[in-house]
């Protein structure tokens, strides 16, 4: 950008800043949302509370199929977003 465009669009810049703040917010929101590692963890931490007894095994396999199911989307919309990289 030359200097005339600097000066003419200066009052434009907390709008540029503010884009830029809202943008890296929904960045990180989607890396967050998108992620199958809590996922995993909390499958982790459902396959401990059988072995301790604290659900049965009902339960168990309700909520892990409801788990599986939102991971094997979350590693589908993965791959979707490598293939468009």
């Amino acid at each position: 950008m030359g200097l005339i465009t600097n000066i003419l669009t200066l009052p434009l810049a907390p709008l540029r800043g503010t884009a830029w703040v809202v943008d890296q917010v929904l960045v990180t929101a989607e890396r967050e949302y998108y992620d199958p590692e809590p996922v995993r963890a909390e499958l982790a931490a459902l396959e401990k509370e059988l072995l301790s007894g604290r659900i049965e095994e009902d339960e168990f396999d309700r909520r892990e199929d409801e788990l599986l199911d939102r991971l094997e989307w979350l590693e589908d919309n993965q791959r979707r977003l490598r293939a468009h990289d």
